[in-house]
């Protein structure tokens, strides 16, 4: 794989992976143990911090697609970030309208529950999306 595009796809990988671990598994569940955020208020923060990261991984996934595919990548590296950008499409597409309609109905104050099984899927997306992003990271640099 040519350096340029390594080192390209390798920083936009890491950059994904940094904004992933501080948002999905550091602001996202500390805001609720903040004083005074209610489960409205944590929802609605959520909603709009999350639609932004959601933004960013998209831009990302294509310039990251952009960079492997430019650098005459190895089949493993193709492999994993076509993983990858399922795997976000699966999130954005699948999952997050499902958590936005529960989200919804929240804050309408029709549903109670604390936690959903698109929740829990979601997170268990997020954890392979991490592991993908570090294994995406690691191999294009060594094809570098």
């Amino acid at each position: 794989m040519n350096a340029t595009a390594a080192a390209t796809a390798g920083a936009l990988t890491f950059l994904w992976l940094g904004m992933v671990l501080g948002i999905s598994f550091l602001e996202a569940p500390l805001k609720f143990r903040a004083p005074g955020v209610t489960i409205p208020i944590g929802l609605g923060i959520g909603r709009i911090v999350f639609r932004a990261l959601n933004l960013v991984e998209i831009v990302l996934a294509v310039a990251v697609a952009a960079a492997v595919a430019a650098g005459g990548p190895p089949v493993a590296v193709s492999v994993l970030t076509a993983v990858l950008v399922v795997l976000l499409a699966v999130q954005l597409g699948v999952v997050r309208p499902r958590l936005n309609k529960r989200s919804d109905r929240v804050l309408a104050g029709e549903d109670d529950q604390p936690r959903s099984r698109g929740h829990l899927y979601y997170v268990a997306l997020e954890g392979v999306k991490v592991a993908l992003l570090v294994a995406i990271g690691i191999t294009v640099l060594a094809a570098g």
